[in-house]
């Protein structure tokens, strides 16, 4: 896909109805050929609009004017082209734990939870959160994390862990004030729900960091697995992380996370994760799908504010 088609179709099916300036952002850039060729000048895996919008936002420039969008990019392109090198799209969003504890409520407890991709690990502490499906309320911590269900019952109770664990080429650190503006950066402008629940989510994991090591999503997956408790669940999990994965990488992660004990439990769109045929997801949006051991059971939106499970 083309750096303009890809700015095109984020704005139409992932900015639409979620942020007015994202989707008016891509728009204009898909139709604007400077910027065009300045993105282009990028590595491939630097080129998405999340990671290029969350530059501009940590350098303080404006993401609610297009015009003023572009000028700051062309006046600034040094220092944004050298920041979209050093960073990538670590989005920590803690209301996909919404999506998750359907299936984490299910497995044999205790759990030991492994997350590839874990950003500041903030998806690892899903057990000290409340969630509101609907009506139905489980938990009673902070923040609240609210998820439209179809098709499942809610869960009725949050898993037992025992053991977390993060593994991430470049993992953040909620106690360094760096790592946690980049984090804000990633989050888009007009939610502001998002930034209360992020500030929530890392107050809880800065008053017990988890263990976070620097590795490679294969070669470094099999020893960080090896220190989980024996007697409990292992679960390895990761939300909207293998589309920045090489596919040879991609497919050598999945081989081996299939061979590990315990259960793999992903939330990826639809085209990362191979699953045979699907149903047709229930609107002209974009979702991602979850699935546990390779078998699809759900559609999820990407902040975790609905799923729809399979018939």
């Amino acid at each position: 896909m083309s750096v303009a088609a890809s700015y095109a179709e984020f704005g139409l099916r992932e900015a639409r109805g979620v942020s007015p300036a994202y989707e008016r952002l891509s728009a204009a850039i898909a139709a604007d050929d400077e910027v065009l060729g300045l993105v282009a000048s990028l590595p491939e895996a630097k080129r998405q609009p999340n990671l290029l919008y969350g530059v501009v936002r940590l350098l303080g420039g404006p993401v609610d004017d297009p015009v003023a969008f572009r000028d700051f990019v062309v006046a600034n392109w040094p220092a944004v082209a050298a920041q979209a090198s050093a960073r990538a799209t670590q989005t920590n969003e803690v209301g996909r734990c919404a999506v998750l504890l359907p299936v984490l409520a299910r497995l044999p407890q205790p759990i030991a939870l492994l997350e590839v991709g874990a950003s500041a690990g903030l998806s690892l502490f899903l057990d000290r959160y409340a969630y509101r499906y609907g009506d139905h309320r489980v938990g009673a911590g902070e923040p609240v994390l609210e998820c439209k269900l179809t098709g499942v019952a809610p869960p009725d109770r949050l898993p037992e862990v025992v053991w977390r664990a993060g593994l991430d080429l470049n993992p953040l650190r909620v106690t360094d004030p760096r790592d946690v503006a980049w984090l804000e950066a990633l989050v888009w402008p007009e939610h502001e729900h998002r930034r209360a629940r992020l500030r929530a989510a890392a107050a809880v994991a800065a008053a017990d960091p988890p263990l976070l090591v620097r590795g490679d999503l294969v070669d470094d997956l099999p020893a960080l697995a090896a220190l989980a408790p024996p007697d409990a669940t292992l679960v390895v999990f990761h939300t909207s992380v293998l589309y920045q994965v090489p596919p040879q990488r991609r497919a050598a992660f999945v081989e081996l996370v299939g061979r590990l004990a315990g259960h793999w439990v992903s939330v990826e769109a639809a085209d990362v994760v191979e699953h045979g045929p699907l149903p047709a997801p229930p609107a002209d949006t974009f979702h991602n799908v979850l699935s546990c051991d390779g078998v699809p059971l759900a559609y999820t939106r990407p902040h975790g504010q609905g799923m729809t499970w399979f018939a």
